[in-house]
């Protein structure tokens, strides 16, 4: 008589692979998806390496340069580049590298900020007016097209001239605050627009009605369902705006109304020598390639995303 089999141990068939081809896997995300799409786009990492070294100009330009920027030799001025000054001296005859690296930090930290606040204004007043509607949601729109019918220039001599007149000296705190309050209030419009369209969108979705149908606040229902299944818009708006504001900086202190002396930043560079671009043409357009490049490598990454982001573009 043969001996009983003895039962299979169930924690040794729960670690068999199973042959019905249904192999447990995490499930697909859209930031997972996007992030395999990212990985395999040479642009994204061509924008990227370009944006950690514009990074670590503005955090440590202690290792790209030596020099002071602030020292002048006037006996040197607008003299071009050579072994000694890799960019020329300026008009003062301070090093035109020098200046160049440490004004990264002031432009990039004004982008950032500017966008930041941006976003904060916009989304917020955007999510406002989706979730709400009726009353609100006109309140906010109409007020949204009030600041959008103000045209850029003109917009930021109002604010900037009230707050921080031409004839002022406001400390380097000052004005940079000043620029980046005026650049958020002038920009939170389309944000808002964006947030706006896509809170609308989402608050109709399955999961959300039946959030609230089991008694979800408003609070909830935003953070927790909304505002996660809206963020890839705002996300690749605000990587480009970045640039947009970087440069709009710069225009801000072509024009005299933005970043003053004794501020250091690519956009005082530009207005400082745009008159001696026969004499001294170096001193001009270091700062300005320096400039159109991050510009470009934010335009870059917020494009890589954004293709990223939309499943109709992979």
């Amino acid at each position: 008589m043969s001996e009983p089999t003895a039962a299979p141990d169930l924690m040794d068939l729960a670690q068999q692979p199973r042959g019905d081809g249904l192999s447990a896997e995490k499930p697909r995300s859209l930031w997972r998806d996007s992030w395999d799409d990212l990985k395999r786009r040479k642009l994204f990492w061509f924008s990227l390496a370009l944006l950690i070294l514009f990074l670590l100009m503005a955090a440590f330009p202690q290792l790209f340069t030596q020099k002071n920027p602030d020292y002048a030799e006037l006996a040197k001025s607008l003299e071009g580049p050579s072994a000694e000054a890799w960019f020329g001296y300026d008009l003062q005859g301070r090093d035109v590298y020098a200046r160049t690296i440490y004004g990264a930090r002031t432009s990039i930290v004004v982008g950032v900020l500017a966008t930041l606040a941006t976003v904060v204004l916009g989304g917020v007043a955007g999510i406002i007016a989706a979730y709400y509607s009726r009353w609100v949601d006109s309140i906010i729109s109409r007020v949204g097209e009030i600041f959008l019918g103000v045209p850029y220039v003109l917009g930021a001599i109002i604010i900037l001239g009230t707050i921080a007149p031409v004839q002022s000296n406001p400390s380097r705190a000052m004005i940079m605050t000043v620029v980046i309050i005026t650049l958020a209030l002038l920009g939170w419009p389309i944000l808002m627009r964006i947030a706006r369209s896509a809170i609308i969108q989402a608050k109709h979705q399955d999961y959300v009605v039946a959030a609230r149908a089991l008694g979800a606040g408003p609070m909830r229902i935003i953070v927790k369902h909304l505002l996660p299944n809206s963020l890839a818009p705002i996300l690749v708006y605000a990587t480009i705006t970045i640039g947009s504001y970087i440069g709009a900086e710069a225009t801000l202190s072509l024009l005299g109304i933005g970043l003053r002396s004794p501020v250091i930043s690519w956009g005082i560079a530009i207005a400082d020598h745009a008159q001696y671009i026969r004499s001294g043409a170096h001193a001009l357009l270091f700062p300005a390639g320096f400039l159109s490049l991050c510009v470009l490598t934010f335009v870059m990454l917020g494009e890589a995303v954004r293709d990223a982001l939309d499943p109709k573009l992979r």
